[in-house]
Order: C-alpha cells, then structure tokens, then sequence
C-alpha cells in the first residue's frame, strides 16, 4: 500500500494535494495570527511569542509524522529533497532577513498571508520582496562568487552531529517544550497584562509537555523500517523458513551465453567491486539501494527471472529475501556468489574438475562459456551500460 510518495500520490495528484495543504496553511497561519505584523515581532520584544509556539509545533509535528510514517514504510523518507546547505550565503541572507523582519513586520511567507485579507503594509512588503528578488537577479553576476561558496551539500542536522534520527528527535522536542516553559515565563512578565500565555490553562498544558516528551522518547528507540527490514530477512530463522530458489553457476552461465531474454542479473556488491568484475548485462544494486523507486522497472515484471549475485551466497540470499519482501517475484540466487561464478566460469582452471559421465562435455562448456562472457564482456565496457533514470527527489518547503 506504501510508501504514500510516488506509490499512491502521483505528480498529478501531487498538484491537487499541494493546492489543499496550501490552503490549509494559509488558514492556519491567518488563524494564528500570522497576519498580524505586531503579533509576529512580539517574539523580538518578549512580549508574544505565538510565532515561535507555532514554528516549534509545525516542526514537531511534520517531524514526528515523517518518521513515523517512515518506519511503517508508508513514506519513502529517502525520497524527500533536502535543500543544499550554502553556510556563509545562508548566514547573510538569514541577517537580511532578521532585519527585514522586524523593521517590516513580516516574513516572505506571512506577508502574503496578510496581504491576502487586504493588510496594506503587507502588500508593500511583498512588492518590496519581489523588488528584492529582481535586485538580486540583476546583480548576480557580481554576488555569484559567494552566493556559491562553502557548499555543504543537502547536511542534515542529526548527520552532521552524528546521532540517529530518533536521538535528534527527542532532543527537538525536549528543546520545544522548554521553549514554550521559558517563553510563557517570560511573556507573563515583560506583558503581565496582555502576555498570550497568561489566557493558558496550566495543567492542560504540563499533561500536553509530558506528551511530547513521551512521543520524544517513542521516536528515540523507533526503528527505520529499512533497519527494521533488513534485520528480519539477515536472521537465520526467517532464511530457513523462506527458501530462495539457487542457481547453479553453470546454469546462469548458460542463460547469458545464450542471450536469454527474460533475465535481470542484480548485482548487489559493493560498487568497487562491481567496476573490477561484473557479468554482462549485469545491473549493480548495493542491497539498501533496493528500497529505491528508480528500481522498479527492471524488478517489478513478473515474467523476468531476477538472478541476484553477491559476494556470498548469504549475501545474495539477504538481498533476495528482501527484493520478496519488497513485493518482487520470481527471485532467484546464485549459489556460491560471485567467487563461485568467477572460479567455475571465468577462471575454470582453479576449480574442481567435474565428475560424471558428462565431465568431458562440462568442461568444453566451461571453456566456450568462459571465452563468449569474455567477449561480451569486453563489448559492455566498450559501449557503455545503460543507468536507470534517478529517483525523483519530492520537493517542498516555505
């Protein structure tokens, strides 16, 4: 049924989706008193600090439902855009904006939610913004330098502090509730009279801290549902109990030399591992990159036979289960993994000579085999393999 995005929510329905959460947040920001520019630089004052209320519960809130939904696996959390950080450019423009802030009374996104009901200073401020914008437009080939400059990449907080997501969770929420502590302190006696806090019910809202904190400790120990799901399928009760089909390496050999159609061999070594050695028409996977949507055209068809290869014949057992798991059919594994393949096919000297009545025949197999993967080995590198089309990043923001 998941993840919500791209599986049930399309780029179209995307639209429709985007327009109805639109005018949900402008309701909810005019009914928080967003239009009102006194009300929003009341936090620089200490005299109403509703803006920061409503940032840290928009922030607890959307976190607390990214992750939960996340590790119920109804939201593909890895195909969320995360804005590229540029620090210094940051800096300067968080400054403006600051300035801006309390000398106009406004925000870019609460001026147009003041202009909307007709606020006159508001309109003037968002030409002013749009102003602004044109300015920066124009003078951007003076400013390119340092508008690009000290790039961090798309960071992410609890990244860069080296903690989980769950640690960074919690310690959010307990910042969020001793802010709204300090703050209703701080209101009550820089405003004793009109302070907002002062029309709060006390014990509603020690029942409300003592919530989020316990919602903080859910997320600290939540696990991902990757974690989640890799764990289950490396145990070796879950193996046992869910058989993977194998192939032989000579089997598989076969099947490439004969230019069987419906095959996809999924490699899920490591990259490196990859580039020295790969089998023709191989696609390389690293197994976490299984969970990714870009995946699903070769993966998804039921007729084709999806051979996967690893390091290990567990290795590649691990990744099978988990492409079932993930709803893909008709999976099946090479025995021995790679090495397997590589001593027995590409290099038959070093294995163990076959045994039978058919011995003479497998070897002269092995030996054809062995110079035909060569060959179109050789020419895959030469032509160059084909990449699948990279996920599409969900992009939003204020």
């Amino acid at each position: 049924m998941g993840p919500f995005v791209p599986n049930l929510i399309s780029d179209q329905l995307n639209l429709v989706v985007a327009l109805l959460l639109g005018l949900a947040f402008g309701f909810v920001l005019e009914q928080a008193g967003f239009s009102s520019s006194r009300r929003l630089v009341g936090v620089f004052y200490g005299t109403d600090f509703t803006v920061l209320r409503v940032f840290f519960t928009a922030a607890v809130t959307a976190m607390s439902g990214v992750l939960l939904l996340g590790s119920a696996g109804l939201l593909d959390t890895e195909a969320i855009f995360v804005n590229p950080t540029w620090l210094w450019p940051a800096v300067v423009g968080g400054i403006v904006m600051g300035i801006g802030f309390v000398i106009g009374g406004y925000c870019p996104g609460t001026s147009v939610c003041a202009a909307a009901i007709g606020k006159v200073d508001a309109m003037f401020f968002v030409a002013g913004g749009l102003l602004g914008v044109l300015g920066f437009a124009e003078a951007y080939p003076f400013v390119k330098h340092f508008n690009d400059s000290s790039a961090l990449g798309p960071v992410k907080v609890f990244d860069s502090l080296g903690i989980s997501q769950g640690a960074f969770a919690f310690l959010l929420i307990a910042a969020a509730v001793a802010a709204f502590a300090a703050t209703t302190w701080i209101e009550k006696r820089v405003a004793p009279a009109s302070a907002p806090s002062l029309r709060f019910a006390r014990g509603r809202h020690v029942l409300a801290g003592a919530a989020l904190i316990a919602l903080g400790g859910v997320l600290l120990v939540l696990p991902d549902y990757k974690s989640r799901l890799l764990a289950r399928v490396s145990g070796g009760a879950y193996a046992g109990a869910h058989p993977v089909p194998v192939m032989t390496a000579d089997e598989l050999a076969f099947r490439i030399v004969d230019h069987e159609p419906n095959i996809r061999i999924v490699d899920v070594r490591n990259p490196a591992a990859f580039a020295a050695r790969a089998l023709p028409g191989a696609t390389n996977v690293p197994t976490r990159s299984l969970f990714g949507k870009e995946w699903s055209p070769l993966l998804a068809p039921r007729h084709v036979r999806k051979i996967v290869v690893g390091d290990t014949e567990a290795e590649a057992r691990k990744a099978g289960l988990l492409l079932e798991e993930l709803g893909y059919e008709n999976v099946t594994i090479l025995e021995g993994g790679f090495p397997n393949f590589e001593s027995t096919i590409l290099t038959p000297a070093t294995s163990a000579a076959p045994v039978g009545r058919w011995a003479a025949d497998v070897l002269r197999f092995r030996e054809d085999a062995r110079a035909e993967i060569g060959r179109l080995t050789e020419a895959a590198r030469h032509s160059g393999a084909k990449k699948p089309k990279a996920e599409k990043k969900i992009q939003g923001g204020c």
